[in-house]
C-alpha cells in the first residue's frame, strides 16, 4: 500500500473530527445532489431535502431486506434505481434470518468512501511500525483472496465478499492490500478452485518460507485458527516444503533445511507456533471487540511475546461505521466522510419510524442501533450490529462494536448480545477465569425445571468453578428482566459447561471444509444451532483432560 495515501486519507478524515455536525451536513448534500436523478429519490421526493430533519421525514429506517425491492430492480438491469452509476458487484454476508444479502457496489462508492475508510484504517499501524508495510513480501493477508471462486447472482453480476473484489478492476492498484501483490502468493490455476480449508493452507504453506513481519486478520476467528491450523497440519506442511511441493504439486526448489527446522521445532514443543515460522512478526491487524476482547490476549502469545495488535476499522457489509485514529483497544471515531449517521437506543425495538439521535445528543456509556445512509444507495439503513459510546475523539463518538441486534428471552427479559457480553466479560474480570471462546444458548427446560441460559466455555487454562455464581449476578446487573425473572424463580440459574480447548476451532474448521470462506466464519455469543451446540459440547474439558 502507498503510505502517502494512507497518511492522505486518515489526515482528511482526523481533520473533521472537531466539525462532525458540518462534515456531516457536506456529506448528505454530496449523497443527494449525486444521485438526484434516480427512482428512489423521485419516489421519496429527495429533491426537497437538505437537512437531516428532512430525510427523517421522507425516508423511513429500513434494514437491508426492506431495500430489496430496489435492489432486485438493479440486479434486473434496470438503471437509476438507487444509484447514479451502475453496481459492479454485489456484496455479500449472510443475513440475521440466513438469507444472503445483496449490497450493491458502485464505482462512486468504493472510489469515495469504501477505499479512503479502507486505507485510512491503517495509519495508526503505519504511524508506529513503519516497516511492517514497506514491502509486500513480508506480510500474510488471510483476509483478502480476489482469486477465490466467486458466486453469481441470479442475473450473473458478481456476488461476492468485501475480501474477494479485486480492486485493480477499477484501477486501484494499491487498494488490493497489504501482502496480495507478493510474489510469493499466488495459488497456482490448478489448485485455484480448491476447498476453502485447502486454499486456507496453502497461504500457510506459501508464507511458511518468508520473513512475516504483519499478519492481516480482519476477522479475529481467523486469526485464533491460524494456531490450531499449524497444529493440525504441520506434517503436511513439512512434506511440502521438503518436496517443493504446494498439496503435491511441483511449485518450488525442494528446501529439506527449512523442513527439517520446522520439524525439529514442532518435535521439541510439541506443536508448532506462528512465532516458530515468523519470529520477526510484529503486528497483527485485527477486529479486537466482543468476544475476540476476551480470547485474543491469549491468542497473541503464540505469535509472538512482541506482537502487537491493531484495531482492524468497525463495519458492516452495508458501509464502514469507525476508524481507528490512536492505540485504544476496542473504539474508534465514527468515519465522518463515509456515512451520515444516525442512533436509536438499543433498549428498545427499532422500528421504521424510530426516534434517531445525531453526533452531539448521543451519550457515553450508552448502546444505539446504527443507521446510516451513504452515496452507494442505502438510504436510513439499519444494520444488524448495535454499538457502543466508549468517549469523543474530538466532538466525535468513539464507538465500538457491542453485537448484533438479536437476544433472547426465558420469561419476558430481552437478553442482548450486548449485555450478555459484557456479563462474561465481568464475570471473566471478577474470577480471573481467561477464555478461549464461548457461546451461549437458551435451554427451554424440562422435567419440571425451568428455562435458563447456559454458557459454553473453552478455558485457557483450568476451568473457573466461581464463574457460574458470578456469571448469574452480572446477568442481573446488565438485563434487568433476567434479575426480575431469577427473583421470581422464573428463570433457572446460569449454567457454565466446560468444552474441550479446541471445541471452537473444530467448530471453525467443520464451517470452512464444508464449503464458507474463512473471513465469513465468525464468532456467536448467541449460538444460533443446535447442532453446533451439540457438537461444541460433545466433550467436556474434564473428559478432555482425562
Amino acid at each position: 500500500m502507498q503510505a502517502a495515501r494512507i497518511l492522505d486519507e486518515h489526515r482528511r478524515f482526523v481533520d473533521m473530527l472537531d466539525r462532525p455536525e458540518e462534515a456531516q451536513r457536506e456529506l448528505l448534500n454530496r449523497i443527494l445532489e449525486l444521485n438526484a436523478d434516480t427512482a428512489f429519490s423521485r419516489e421519496h421526493g429527495l429533491a426537497k431535502v437538505r437537512t437531516v430533519d428532512e430525510l427523517r421525514a421522507a425516508v423511513p429506517i429500513r434494514t437491508h431486506e426492506a431495500l430489496m425491492p430496489w435492489i432486485e430492480r438493479t440486479m434486473a438491469g434496470e438503471r437509476n434505481v438507487l444509484t447514479a452509476d451502475d453496481p459492479l458487484v454485489y456484496f455479500s454476508s449472510s443475513g440475521s434470518t440466513g438469507r444472503e444479502k445483496h449490497i450493491p457496489i458502485t464505482r462512486t462508492y468504493l472510489r469515495s468512501t469504501f477505499l479512503p475508510f479502507y486505507h485510512a484504517s491503517f495509519a495508526p499501524l503505519l504511524q508506529t511500525l513503519p516497516d511492517t508495510l514497506a514491502s509486500p513480501e513480508t506480510t500474510l493477508n488471510l483476509w483478502q483472496d480476489p482469486a477465490s471462486p466467486i458466486a453469481r447472482t441470479r442475473e450473473g453480476q458478481p456476488h461476492i465478499g468485501a475480501s474477494q473484489f479485486d480492486y485493480r478492476k477499477i484501477g486501484e492498484a494499491a487498494a488490493a492490500g497489504p501482502g496480495s501483490h507478493a510474489s510469493w502468493v499466488r495459488i497456482p490455476d490448478d489448485l485455484a478452485s480448491a476447498s476453502p480449508w485447502d486454499r486456507s493452507y496453502y497461504k500457510l504453506r506459501l508464507a511458511a518460507g518468508q520473513d512475516i513481519r504483519l499478519l492481516i486478520g480482519i476477522n479475529p476467528a481467523m486469526v485464533a485458527a491460524l494456531p490450531y491450523q499449524l497444529r493440525e497440519e504441520w506434517p503436511r506442511l513439512v512434506a511440502d516444503i521438503r518436496a517443493g511441493t504446494l498439496d503435491g504439486l511441483p511449485h518450488t526448489a525442494p528446501n529439506p533445511r527449512r523442513a527439517d527446522e520446522i520439524e525439529r521445532c514442532a518435535d521439541e514443543f510439541g506443536t508448532l507456533h506462528p512465532y516458530h515460522l515468523w519470529p520477526r512478526l510484529a503486528a497483527i491487524f485485527v477486529w479486537n471487540s466482543a468476544l475476540a476482547s476476551l480470547y485474543l490476549p491469549r491468542v497473541r502469545e503464540t505469535y509472538g511475546p512482541g506482537v502487537q495488535l491493531f484495531s482492524a476499522p468497525i463495519a458492516s457489509c452495508e458501509g464502514p461505521a469507525a476508524v481507528p485514529v490512536d492505540r485504544h483497544p476496542s473504539g474508534a471515531p465514527l468515519y465522518l466522510p463515509g456515512c451520515v449517521y444516525e442512533f436509536a437506543p438499543a433498549d428498545r425495538p427499532l422500528t421504521p419510524d424510530s426516534a434517531t439521535l445525531l453526533i452531539p445528543e448521543v451519550e457515553e456509556g450508552r448502546s444505539y442501533h446504527l443507521v446510516f445512509s451513504h452515496v452507494g444507495g442505502m438510504y436510513r439503513c439499519a444494520v444488524t450490529d448495535v454499538v457502543r459510546v466508549v468517549g469523543r475523539v474530538g466532538r466525535t463518538p468513539r464507538i465500538e462494536y457491542a453485537g448484533r441486534d438479536v437476544g433472547r428471552s426465558a420469561a419476558g427479559e430481552n437478553l442482548t448480545e450486548a449485555a450478555a457480553l459484557r456479563a462474561l466479560r465481568d464475570a471473566c474480570l471478577d474470577t480471573g477465569g481467561e477464555i478461549r471462546n464461548a457461546t451461549y444458548r437458551l435451554h427451554p427446560g424440562r422435567n419440571g425445571d425451568g428455562p435458563r441460559y447456559q454458557l459454553a466455555v473453552a478455558f485457557a487454562g483450568p476451568p473457573a468453578p466461581a464463574l457460574t455464581a458470578a456469571l448469574d449476578v452480572r446477568l442481573g446487573e446488565h438485563c434487568d428482566g433476567y434479575r426480575a425473572g431469577r427473583e421470581q424463580g422464573l428463570i433457572e440459574p446460569v449454567e457454565v459447561v466446560p468444552v474441550h480447548e479446541d471445541a471452537f476451532l473444530r467448530e471453525w474448521e467443520r464451517a470452512v471444509r464444508a464449503g464458507q470462506r474463512p473471513p465469513r466464519v465468525k464468532d456467536r455469543i448467541f449460538q444460533p444451532c443446535e447442532e453446533a451446540w451439540t457438537r461444541i459440547t460433545a466433550v467436556g474439558a474434564g473428559a478432555a483432560a482425562a
